[in-house]
């Protein structure tokens, strides 16, 4: 309205202006697969923008059908800024899948949908590295559900990362599709039913691949998540376990998928991801670990 100017009624996040808060900007590289071009957001550690030799920490988004966007999050949930206050530089890559980039990006992991993004992800990796920002002795990759299903795979297509956090992930898919509530979801994205296209299935399922496995990896779930049930994280964990891979799995009770409904449970989670992050991934520049 004219002659009135906006007044400020309340100012709860008043704290954020007394920290150093990490800074983000978009990075942009190439897949190998096709010269692809794919984006995504860095987060610095504080008063380390732009620099060089960090240690890197990737973070998947879920979804698949969802994007990492350029935006302060302070969510309870989020390792992000905190994995960043810690020292780490964090890549939040959007993969081939991904929402924003138009209808023909996100439907080309149809038949692909772990080995194609997860190629875009190491990709970026390797721009990272060849651009002297990241640290390619300090690499470490997370994430949940859609996430964790990544995260899964590449551990076993790669020795390269030193840790891995993963979350209600995926690692057999075809007992996946046969108990979660949106086997729908599955079925489009493998190109078929199980018995339709075994194959594939195959191909993209990370237990048949676990014998790679060298990367100590943590592992969360819900007790009672209906969309990814807990059976996957039990069969990653003994997998691992027999396969002599430090491995750690946290059962959460009552949870289901998202949101979590005990907000103590989320503040055990990030909590014990990064104490895993400091144990297997590199020493972080602080130690603030709530």
């Amino acid at each position: 309205m004219d002659g009135m100017e906006p007044k400020a009624i309340t100012n709860e996040n008043k704290l954020l202006t007394q920290i150093n808060l990490p800074q983000n900007k978009v990075y942009k590289w190439t897949s190998d697969v096709d010269d692809r071009a794919i984006e995504g957001i860095l987060h610095y550690p504080p008063e380390k923008f732009e620099s060089k030799n960090l240690p890197l920490l990737v973070l998947l988004h879920g979804g698949p059908y969802a994007a990492s966007i350029n935006q302060f999050d302070g969510s309870a949930a989020s390792l992000t800024l905190l994995a960043a206050s810690e020292g780490w530089l964090v890549l939040e890559p959007n993969y081939r899948g991904s929402t924003g980039y138009g209808d023909q990006f996100l439907n080309e992991i149809r038949y692909y949908p772990l080995s194609l993004p997860g190629r875009d992800i190491l990709s970026g990796v390797d721009r990272l590295i060849k651009d002297g920002i990241a640290d390619p002795n300090s690499l470490a990759v997370g994430g949940y559900s859609y996430g964790g299903f990544l995260t899964n795979w590449l551990i076993t297509q790669t020795t390269r990362f030193k840790a891995a956090l993963t979350g209600a992930g995926s690692i057999e898919h075809v007992s996946t599709w046969g108990a979660m509530d949106l086997p729908a979801s599955i079925s489009y994205l493998f190109g078929g039913f199980p018995w339709e296209v075994p194959h594939i299935y195959q191909a993209e399922s990370p237990i048949y691949h676990l014998a790679k496995v060298r990367t100590p990896t943590h592992i969360i779930t819900g007790t009672d998540d209906t969309q990814i049930p807990a059976d996957q994280s039990y069969i990653l964990e003994r997998g691992l376990h027999y396969l002599g891979v430090p491995v750690k799995l946290l059962l959460f009770p009552n949870e289901g998928h998202s949101p979590w409904i005990n907000p103590w449970h989320l503040k055990i989670k990030v909590r014990e991801e990064l104490k895993w992050l400091q144990t297997y991934g590199r020493k972080s520049l602080t130690t603030t670990i709530i």
